[in-house]
């Protein structure tokens, strides 16, 4: 005797994602009112600098790190012209810390010399800068020039995308597309933004915190979390 069929689950519809998209982020909103980076900086310059410092690494510790740095270091020209070994010293901490070195010290040489010292305010030419890649652009567009270019993704975002259902892309730049065709340009910026926040302190890697979370209702993923929970 054949065993009995499941059914298989409803796929959303394009509208249906949206209008829950629509929910996260009003629920968000809420959790987060005014979503800001955790970054210090006071220029578009300063961003792109601790952007750069920030890839595995905390937004703490960078943050310790350019207090002193940020008083040293002024303009492009005073990175492109810094001494690499010195500098290489004082963004140890960082981690990853020669590689970063490199970055930031030659895309400040490309800024100096290509954009008269000025961080561009266009997606293509922040790209074609040394280790400056499409999600650092979008977050120096977004938050240093309140340009809603794109929605910033990182590690963050993908895990968060894809418990919540709105991508099943392992691609940054994919998951990237799929979130611009749910949420609308007036929330790109803050969308992403809040995205990280929740990943940093609700959605865990590990152990994500689904019994306080405001997205549970609303998030395909949160049922199995919780009933993982309950049996332990």
């Amino acid at each position: 005797m054949a065993g009995k069929k499941t059914r298989p689950k409803t796929r959303e519809s394009q509208e249906q994602s949206k209008t829950r998209t629509r929910k996260i982020i009003g629920l968000l909103r809420k959790k987060f009112p005014e979503p800001k980076i955790e970054l210090n900086f006071k220029n578009p310059l300063e961003l792109l600098v601790a952007t750069i410092l920030s890839a595995q690494c905390t937004d703490q510790r960078v943050n310790l790190v350019t207090k002193d740095l940020f008083n040293k270091y002024r303009i492009a020209s005073d990175y492109a012209n810094a001494n690499v070994a010195e500098f290489e010293l004082e963004i140890r901490s960082t981690g990853f810390f020669r590689a970063k070195a490199k970055s930031i010290i030659n895309c400040c040489k490309d800024i100096v010399e290509k954009h008269a010292g000025n961080v561009s305010e266009r997606m293509e030419d922040l790209v074609k800068l040394l280790g400056i890649g499409r999600k650092t652009a979008n977050v120096i567009l977004g938050r240093a020039f309140g340009i809603p270019s794109g929605i910033v993704v990182d590690t963050h975002v993908r895990r968060v995308s894809e418990r919540l259902g709105l991508s099943k892309q392992s691609n940054p730049e994919k998951i990237e597309q799929d979130l611009l065709n749910l949420v609308s340009q007036k929330d790109w910026i803050d969308f992403g933004t809040m995205m990280i926040l929740h990943g940093r302190y609700v959605c865990l890697a590990r152990k994500p915190k689904c019994p306080e979370c405001v997205l549970n209702r609303v998030c395909p993923s949160a049922d199995l979390f919780m009933r993982t929970i309950s049996r332990r």
